[in-house]
């Protein structure tokens, strides 16, 4: 394993899309039978401190439109987190 993957995978991913009521982030990924309100969107937990609300907001509707676009049998582009 290479060092760049390493501290990837030891990244705290947290989703940005679902925000608890405390305002903390909620891990990503899901328990057997949970539910979330949006698709999930995953950032670093560093990252997503460093981003204003304006920002989440934004890569949100970005990966949202990009799932919206690969439904329809185009690929999505995910270069612009």
């Amino acid at each position: 394993m290479s060092k760049g993957l390493r501290s990837w995978v030891r990244a705290n991913w947290v989703d940005i899309a679902n925000r608890r009521s405390d305002g903390s982030f909620p891990k990503c990924g899901r328990s057997k039978g949970e539910k979330r309100k949006n698709y999930p969107k995953c950032v670093p937990l560093a990252k997503a401190k460093s981003m204003s609300s304006g920002q989440r907001r934004a890569a949100v509707s970005r990966k949202k439109k990009a799932e919206r676009k690969a439904r329809k049998g185009k690929r999505p582009n995910y270069a612009k987190t």
